[in-house]
C-alpha cells in the first residue's frame, strides 16, 4: 500500500504517518520546516525498516511546490492508495480585524493545496479503480464562532470539496472521507492552557482514518465529526 500524508512533521499528521507506516503502508510526507520533517522520517524509518519513506520539504500555500510534491509522488508510487488531505494553517481572529491577505493565503494551505495535489494522484487512482481520500476538516467546518474568521471560512470550504469529490468519484469506486476533529492536542493549541479531559489526542484521529479505510469495499464513511467527552471548548 501506498499512502500520502500532507503536514505530517508533527500533531495529527505525524500521528497518522505513523499508523499508517505501522500497518506496512510506504508513505510521502510533507511538512514546511525541513528539519522537522527529517526528523519524523527518521523516527518512523527507525521504527519501520521495511518501510519506504519518501520526505519532501514543501510549503503547501505555494501552487508549484504542490505540483512539484505531486510529480514526486507519481514518479515513486505506482498509484497512491490513502491520500490524507491534513496540511493547514490556524490563526484566529475577527474577519474586519485580520490581516490584509490572510484569507488568501489560508485558502491556499487549507484549501487550495487539498484540490492541486488531488488532482494530480486521481488518474492513477481512477485507473486502478480504487483508493481513499481523507480531508482533515474541523468541527468548525459545521459550525461558525466568533473569531473564527478566515479560518472557519476555509474549513467550511475544504468540507465543500470533499462533499463534491465523494460524488464525483462514486462511479470510479475512489472512497471520500471528511474528517473533523474538536480541540484535538497539536501545535495549533500551543500556548493555550487547557485541562487534558478537553483536549483530543492525536492518535484518536489516526486510529479513525484507518479503521474507516479498513472498512469493506462496498462500505464508505463520509463524514465523521469528533469531540472531546465534555465538548468544544470555547
Amino acid at each position: 500500500m501506498h499512502a500520502v500524508i500532507t503536514g505530517a512533521s508533527k500533531g495529527i499528521g505525524k500521528a497518522i504517518a505513523e499508523k499508517l507506516a505501522k500497518e506496512g503502508c510506504n508513505i510521502a510526507i510533507c511538512a514546511r520546516n525541513a528539519a522537522t520533517l527529517e526528523a519524523t522520517a527518521a523516527a518512523i524509518r527507525q521504527q519501520y525498516p521495511a518501510v519506504q519513506v519518501l520526505a519532501i520539504p514543501v510549503d503547501m500555500g505555494d501552487k508549484q511546490q504542490v505540483l512539484d510534491f505531486a510529480a514526486r509522488i507519481n514518479a515513486t508510487f505506482p498509484a497512491v492508495d490513502i491520500l490524507v488531505n491534513n496540511a493547514g494553517i490556524f490563526v484566529p481572529g475577527a474577519l474586519h480585524q485580520e490581516p490584509e491577505g490572510l484569507l488568501e493565503n489560508m485558502m491556499a494551505v487549507n484549501v487550495y493545496s487539498a484540490y492541486h495535489l488531488t488532482r494530480q494522484l486521481l488518474p492513477a487512482m481512477i485507473a486502478q479503480r480504487q483508493g481513499h481520500i481523507f480531508n482533515l476538516c474541523s468541527t468548525a467546518s459545521y459550525k461558525a464562532y466568533p473569531n473564527g474568521g478566515a479560518y472557519s471560512i476555509t474549513k467550511f470550504a475544504l468540507l465543500g470539496f470533499s462533499r463534491n469529490l465523494r460524488e464525483e468519484l462514486k462511479p470510479h469506486h475512489i472512497k471520500v472521507t471528511s474528517v473533523s476533529p474538536g480541540p484535538t492536542l497539536t501545535a495549533s493549541w500551543e500556548g493555550f492552557e487547557a485541562p487534558p479531559d478537553r483536549m483530543m489526542e492525536p492518535e484518536d484521529i489516526a486510529d479513525i482514518v484507518w479503521a474507516s479505510y479498513t472498512l469493506a469495499a462496498q462500505t464508505v464513511v463520509e463524514e465523521v465529526v469528533l469531540r472531546p467527552v465534555l465538548g468544544d471548548i470555547g
